[in-house]
């Protein structure tokens, strides 16, 4: 097989290019997009719900813990990743602002990726109340004993 001399030339520029390309980071956004100016406009004691919704639009998520929902965050993140590889917070941006009761801007406070947490599941077996029982054993092991004539479901009273 002969190469004609510009064929080897581009053969060994597509092969350069596919190898960068496999190991180029990839980067992405998740979340808010932080506006620098408009972040600045809101401030404690004169803003309210309403006018940081209109500002800032709907948090990314609201406090969990509180009915009143006098916290709201905004959370914007930056990743990259190497091909095949998990992606990694590169910078990480929550806004927290939270309200007083009467729906005032209380505070305005931001944090960084410094509390970006990796969490590694374990990898041991949960302990589950209740029999520990086989695959087939779980399948088959209702035949015969739903509907039968005459027996009743079980209750607190009458275990079966």
């Amino acid at each position: 097989m002969t190469f004609r001399p510009g064929s080897r030339a581009l053969l060994a520029l597509s092969l350069g290019a596919a190898l960068t390309a496999g190991c180029s980071s990839i980067r992405e956004h998740q979340g808010y997009l932080v506006d620098e100016q408009l972040v600045a406009a809101i401030q404690p004691g004169v803003d309210n719900k309403e006018s940081v919704a209109g500002t800032l639009g709907r948090p990314s998520f609201t406090g969990q813990f509180d009915r009143e929902q006098r916290d709201w965050y905004y959370v914007s993140r930056q990743t990259r990743a190497a091909a095949f590889t998990m992606p990694r917070p590169h910078t990480q941006t929550v806004l927290h602002v939270r309200f007083d009761d009467a729906g005032n801007v209380q505070s305005v406070q931001r944090t960084g990726v410094e509390l970006a947490v990796n969490v590694q599941p374990d990898s041991r077996e949960t302990p589950t109340l209740g029999r520990d029982r086989s695959l087939l054993q779980e399948l088959f092991g209702n035949i015969g004993a739903v509907g039968q004539r005459g027996q009743s479901a079980p209750t607190a009273d009458n275990p079966g």
